[in-house]
């Protein structure tokens, strides 16, 4: 619900009080109020807090009460009735409150532990790394789920700042498990190995044992398509990528031109060296001052509008400048969230990397 629907939500039980007065009042004898009387409370019960909802159920009750005494009613019998289903629906909407309160903190907690998950296995990178403008999001397709199968990191090693953005094939928990081992094996290999055809061998490898030892997990079809990029301390102004199946990254320069860095040579995701193999090849480009490289999963580029068209990064973003990492990955995911009318289809994970000006 938008926020609009739920400020105007918030008034609907003192409307359906106000209501109810001015029905009675307006009609004849033998037609009655206590609907609207009995919905207040009920409306009440999932939007207010506990102490809102009495207040509620209190004010719809004297709405009833003072109906009746306008009224002078002589029928006891009918009087009884309603408000006897006044009071009823009052105290039902008493116990729909506490069941939607109890169900908050216990998808608050959820959301805690999964707010937790995430900061360990995907943290948030630092602004600056090497003197580079470092951001990185995380986009979950269920409000509830912070963390699934797609995956980023990034680190400053001593063969230049090093990165990958990554999904997972699947989902659930063995997702995450995957995308742990991948984004650990990253960080080690990316300190050690001295190219980044040596770090996607590491990833291979590492996928292809824990294929092999995890029950369930299909050695043949347990993959995870992957971006891998480096930009060299002392050659700031180089940018190599290596791409595994991934959706290509996108270089934006100052000036607003945009260039997509799709790979020379198309590869297989990483843990599919079982069904086909071929040495990896590094793409190497010019990376101006100024520039802004963005990585990120298929969640943003398979985002659908209500005629089921693609989000198209590429000529969206094409001719815009921004002011920084954060400006452009803001922009994405606002734009990503608008055309798909809410939350995405499909997790996104996205990291972008600013060569300052002058650099």
């Amino acid at each position: 619900m938008s926020p609009l629907g739920r400020r105007i939500a918030r008034w609907l039980p003192a409307v359906l009080i106000l209501g109810g007065l001015a029905f009675d009042m307006g009609t004849p004898h033998q037609y009655t109020a206590a609907p609207f009387f009995s919905a207040a409370p009920l409306v009440a019960a999932p939007l207010y807090t506990l102490r809102g909802t009495v207040l509620t159920a209190v004010a719809a009750l004297a709405g009833e009460v003072w109906v009746l005494i306008y009224r002078s009613m002589q029928d006891y019998t009918e009087a009884f009735t309603e408000s006897l289903t006044v009071l009823v629906v009052a105290l039902l909407a008493l116990g729909i409150n506490r069941a939607v309160r109890m169900s908050d903190a216990q998808l608050a907690s959820v959301r805690d532990v999964s707010e937790a998950a995430q900061r360990a296995v995907l943290p948030m990178p630092p602004a600056r790394l090497a003197g580079l403008g470092i951001a990185a999001r995380y986009v979950g397709a269920r409000v509830d789920a912070r963390i699934g199968g797609d995956l980023y990191a990034v680190q400053d090693t001593p063969h230049g700042v090093r990165m990958i953005v990554g999904d997972v094939r699947g989902k659930g928990l063995e997702a995450v498990e995957a995308a742990v081992i991948v984004v650990g094996a990253f960080r080690e290999a990316a300190e050690q190995e001295s190219t980044l055809e040596a770090v996607a061998g590491r990833l291979e490898r590492a996928l292809q044992r824990e294929g092999k030892r995890r029950e369930g997990l299909d050695e043949y079809e347990g993959f995870t398509t992957a971006v891998l990029a480096e930009i060299p301390t002392k050659e700031q102004s180089v940018l190599r990528v290596l791409n595994r199946g991934h959706p290509a990254p996108l270089l934006l320069a100052p000036d607003g031109g945009l260039c997509e860095l799709a790979p020379a040579s198309p590869a297989l995701p990483l843990g599919m060296s079982e069904v086909a193999g071929w040495p990896d090849r590094t793409d190497e480009t010019f990376f101006p001052a100024g520039s802004l490289l963005l990585l990120f999963t298929d969640g943003v580029t398979e985002a659908r509008d209500r005629v089921g068209r693609f989000y198209e990064p590429a000529t969206r973003l094409r001719g815009r400048r921004f002011r920084g990492s954060d400006d452009l990955l803001d922009t994405v995911v606002e734009e990503v969230s608008r055309h798909s009318g809410g939350a995405p289809a499909d997790d996104m994970a996205l990291l972008a990397v600013q060569r300052p000006l002058g650099a």
